[in-house]
């Protein structure tokens, strides 16, 4: 089906480029083998793989047995970024993978059990707060020494596979969900610790949901935030950082950005 408005929206921001990338992201494409570190391989996309290991990890020297580093997937499931971090975690290191959906903690804790080995699997715990309300915590700030989120948001290529979703679309959706990721990111920011990475990413292709999002957070903590270049060159650079788009480089659509917290 053809909902005018979607049309309509997405052909303003890309122009002529649309129908192409339209096209691309409703095909199927094979998934990324990872297993580095797993028990068994994990199939994701590539670019998914690309942004959990920009998330850069402390290294073992800078924790002690009190307090040891500690790593926050803000929004886990289903698994893939989460085992991708927690395969490279330092020795003693702890990472939180948090979900607040029950159902989906119920198939992120599965994925874990499955891939991961016995001491990583004990590292990586999962939890189920609100990680946009978890910023108005006091007791909560600067607690994670490294965070991914990976926000929910448009995920066109599955409102282009979705009749009722595509159906149901308005220019409302990326507003709103543009709101929500901010809830998410500056909460993500206060949670994280002085000298610490902080990597942002969505499966979204317009703009608002992704650089609108991050001059937002600049706008009011650019003065404790210094860019932090991604190591990968996928993709097209944006204003802040890199969008990957299947119809160019045949996976994706995922944006990444990543800022480190200055002293």
């Amino acid at each position: 089906m053809i909902n005018t408005a979607f049309e309509n929206y997405y052909t303003e921001i890309y122009g002529s480029r649309w129908e192409a990338l339209r096209k691309s992201l409703v095909e199927e494409r094979p998934a990324c083998a990872f297993s580095s570190g797993l028990t068994v391989p994990y199939f994701l996309d590539y670019a998914s793989v690309l942004a959990a290991r920009s998330l850069r990890l402390p290294d073992g020297e800078t924790q002690t047995d009190s307090q040891p580093i500690t790593v926050l997937d803000a929004c886990a499931a289903p698994g893939g970024k989460s085992l991708v971090i927690a395969a490279a975690l330092p020795a003693g290191a702890l990472l939180l993978c948090n979900e607040v959906s029950s159902e989906r903690r119920r198939r992120l804790s599965a994925v874990l059990d499955r891939h991961l080995d016995k001491d990583k699997r004990a590292r990586a715990r999962v939890c189920g707060f609100d990680a946009a309300a978890q910023g108005r915590r006091k007791s909560e700030h600067n607690r994670f020494d490294a965070i991914l989120l990976d926000a929910p948001c448009s995920g066109e290529a599955h409102v282009l596979k979705n009749d009722h979703a595509l159906r149901e679309w308005t220019v409302a959706r990326p507003r709103f969900l543009a709101r929500r990721q901010w809830a998410l990111l500056s909460s993500a920011f206060l949670l994280l610790k002085p000298g610490g990475c902080l990597v942002y990413s969505t499966c979204a292709v317009n703009p608002a949901e992704n650089d609108g999002v991050i001059r937002r957070l600049l706008e009011k903590y650019g003065g404790s935030l210094e860019p932090d270049p991604l190591n990968f060159t996928e993709g097209e650079s944006t204003a802040y950082g890199r969008i990957i788009l299947p119809d160019a480089c045949g996976c994706g659509p995922l944006y990444v950005v990543r800022f480190r917290k200055t002293q």
